[in-house]
């Protein structure tokens, strides 16, 4: 056996908010044989299996009773390549901004608009991710995971991982699916999404007419750093609420009283509401409870400024939640996973 199982770790290191709490048992998967040993080590001496990659989008609230696997296989390949592009698969456990840096390094476009976000290559199909006007599902190509009950591997192509706004088939089955490692369709010839926020702004006053994929994701870095906080001096998750999906009716009824609600319509005619403008209308921008508070620069961003428990974040989470349904009538959804 070459899995290490060690016994009540802190979690601390393993989660960006910093959330001081304990798992009772902690692995780390180097490999599919280690993965494999961490399935049949939850059978054999009947405890939960709990996985995690970057801790970058999850929110602990106590102590865990389970064997805790950080996923952290390493690996970067092309599988398949030609005139057009590339296939291009990485290991579970790779970064996945550096993963982003080593594909635009390679000349490779597609993941320019995704920079900088946290987390590990094995999460992003779990969530979705999505930024500057492009998602996951727009250069995935397929990926390979293991079915937790069985044992057995299983290929996975787009239209098999039911992706939707920050979500997919393996979110809503997180015990059922183990992603090992995950692979992407890219491009030599560069198309460009620059209109979603202050994307082509930043670039314009940088004096770039013909931008490159590499100046895109420098540009996103730029704004991504004046706006989030790195978790390594603040702890964070990042974008704590979905941008919340509400019908026309409802968008009419806020701009009575708030003309300049931000909204995004959608083709079936729903309208993606701002959820960070909403909760900034709403006073909670800055917000400071204890160690538990809100940015002071960006509002969807839930902050512990040193010991804040899980507990405290969660019970902030949920007043502002409350605060927002009242004043506006939409329910806010939280983007980590809870334990």
């Amino acid at each position: 056996m070459t899995l290490n199982v060690q016994h009540d770790v802190s979690l601390k290191p393993y989660n960006t908010f910093g959330v001081n709490v304990r798992a009772r048992r902690f692995a780390e998967a180097f490999s599919d044989d280690d993965v494999c040993e961490a399935l049949a080590y939850s059978t054999r001496h009947d405890v939960p299996l709990m996985v995690i990659g970057g801790g970058s989008n999850l929110l602990l609230t106590r102590d865990v009773d389970a064997l805790v696997l950080r996923m952290a296989s390493r690996g970067i390949r092309i599988v398949h390549e030609d005139c057009d592009g590339a296939i291009v698969e990485a290991e579970a456990g790779e970064p996945w901004h550096p993963f982003v840096l080593d594909t635009l390094a390679q000349g490779l476009a597609g993941l320019e608009n995704l920079s900088l976000i946290p987390g590990t290559v094995g999460a992003a199909p779990m969530q979705n991710i999505g930024a500057y006007g492009v998602e996951l599902k727009d250069v995935f190509h397929s990926l390979t995971a293991i079915d937790r009950h069985s044992g057995e591997l299983r290929e996975f192509v787009l239209a098999d991982c039911e992706f939707g706004y920050r979500d997919s088939l393996f979110k809503r089955q997180p015990n059922r699916w183990l992603i090992l490692r995950v692979r992407f369709k890219l491009s030599y010839s560069a198309t460009l999404h620059l209109d979603y926020g202050p994307v082509r702004q930043r670039l314009e006053e940088q004096g770039i007419k013909e931008p490159s994929p590499m100046h895109v994701s420098r540009a996103i870095c730029a704004i991504r750093s004046e706006k989030l906080p790195d978790p390594a001096t603040l702890g964070n998750a990042g974008s704590f609420f979905k941008n919340p999906l509400v019908s026309a009716e409802r968008v009419a009824a806020i701009k009575l009283t708030h003309p300049g609600v931000v909204g995004y319509p959608q083709a079936d005619g729903q309208v993606k509401l701002a959820a960070g403008w909403l909760i900034e209308q709403a006073g909670w921008k800055g917000f400071r409870d204890g160690d538990a508070g809100v940015h002071a620069l960006q509002s969807l961003v839930l902050v512990n400024y040193g010991q804040a428990s899980g507990e405290q974040l969660l019970a902030l989470a949920q007043r502002i939640q409350a605060d927002i349904f009242e004043r506006f009538g939409v329910a806010l959804e939280m983007e980590p996973n809870l334990y």
